[in-house]
């Protein structure tokens, strides 16, 4: 059986040269001379998409919230998390992300030590001694291995007109 960093070891070779996206850390306005300053976002790194979970050269996070960055525009929103979501989208504009551009917010480490011992971080667990991701929050647990042959096979050929 296949050990849960060697499963991520494996995904990355295969990922060689495939699309990643950029990640991103909110920080909060600030006053610089009495002067407010809007929060933004700004660049922390890249990462593979690979559903729930976000995979860098050197870690796995957990995915948290993605939007793409925009310019601020004043308009009418019929809801507050519209207006919230164009807010960090500006945040991202502001902290240098291209527009358009596809940010990572609010993603987490997760421990791939606390899973082999056992126990589960984030969609991360292990079952009957195989490594297991939780592949929505509602969701039951898959196989990673499959879950991340499937991923990794999605990112490297999308679907016609998904891209």
């Amino acid at each position: 059986m296949t050990g849960l960093r060697e499963l991520f070891d494996i995904a990355r070779g295969r990922l060689a040269g495939a699309p990643q996206e950029r990640l991103g850390e909110l920080l909060p306005g600030r006053r610089i001379l009495g002067v407010p300053r809007a929060a933004r976002i700004v660049p922390r790194g890249a990462a593979w998409h690979l559903g729930v979970l976000l995979l860098t050269d050197e870690g796995v996070l957990e995915t948290g919230e993605i939007l793409r960055a925009r310019e601020e525009v004043r308009r009418g929103f019929a809801a507050e998390s519209q207006r919230q979501r164009a807010a960090l989208a500006a945040a991202a504009r502001r902290g240098g992300f291209a527009e358009g551009e596809t940010v990572h917010v609010g993603w987490r480490e997760l421990d791939l030590g606390a899973v082999e011992r056992g126990g589960s971080s984030g969609p991360l667990a292990l079952r009957d001694g195989e490594p297991v991701v939780r592949w929505s929050r509602s969701g039951g647990f898959a196989p990673l291995a499959g879950y991340l042959d499937e991923r990794v096979e999605l990112l490297r050929h999308p679907p016609q007109g998904a891209t």
